[in-house]
């Protein structure tokens, strides 16, 4: 049974598949491309904040490489635990990665509209929740219509304790922050490979936001980052 469902797996990339508890549904992703065909001083060279959009759906493996590419396992480690799987496609303080991603999607072509949590240790998306979202992100975000052109937005989060139980106020003010920003322009640089903008936004009600994506207690609401296909000129 076990070889079947690998084998499954190994063929469906993009296949729903269920844990043990059979309410949570994990999608596991498509395996992220290592090349490209665009330079990255090309790449830094074309990167703009994006406020304006393309009617049209995101593939799963087009939300794959961005997600990977924000926080992605480069090099896996089974320990230590805080790892959280290995090495990132982002630098932390200590390694030690406080941050959290979600994805809300109302605009793709393969998964179901709702938001998910990024598990990267086996990049894998967790359905939080089903529905099309988008109004209630505008609204957390003091009613940014814009982002609604977008076909969906990566929510970032962090757990403070995680570098401050190591580093105190001086993580948690700023390594966390700093740690925020590897990532997200990870995002940004990876979007002018696949033609997808994006613009990280701070501007929300953090209490609207972590309602609406049902976060833990222990995580805090950093960005939201709409994904879309570049409206050309």
């Amino acid at each position: 049974m076990k070889i079947i469902t690998f084998l499954l797996i190994a063929l469906f990339s993009s296949a729903v598949l269920y844990g043990q508890d059979s309410g949570i549904e994990i999608i596991q992703l498509p395996s992220p491309d290592l090349k490209s065909n665009i330079s990255i001083e090309e790449v830094l060279s074309k990167r703009r904040s994006v406020r304006h959009y393309e009617d049209s759906p995101l593939s799963v493996e087009d939300i794959s490489q961005l997600l990977w590419a924000a926080y992605g396992v480069t090099k896996s480690y089974e320990s230590p635990a805080f790892l959280r799987g290995g090495l990132k496609t982002a630098p932390s303080a200590g390694a030690l990665y406080p941050l959290e991603l979600y994805l809300i999607a109302w605009n793709n072509d393969q998964l179901k509209n709702g938001i998910y949590k990024y598990i990267s240790e086996v990049h894998s998306l967790k359905l939080v929740m089903s529905g099309d979202k988008r109004d209630e992100l505008s609204t957390a975000a003091w009613d940014q219509t814009w982002l609604k052109d977008a076909a969906g937005a990566i929510v970032y989060s962090a757990v403070f304790s995680r570098t401050s139980d190591k580093y105190g106020t001086r993580g948690e003010e700023r390594y966390v922050c700093m740690d925020l920003g590897h990532s997200a322009q990870n995002v940004y640089l990876q979007g002018v490979a696949l033609g997808i903008g994006t613009c990280a936004i701070g501007a929300f009600n953090d209490n609207k936001l972590k309602e609406l994506i049902n976060m833990p207690e222990d995580e805090t609401p950093l960005y939201i980052m709409p994904i879309g296909k570049m409206k050309t000129k």
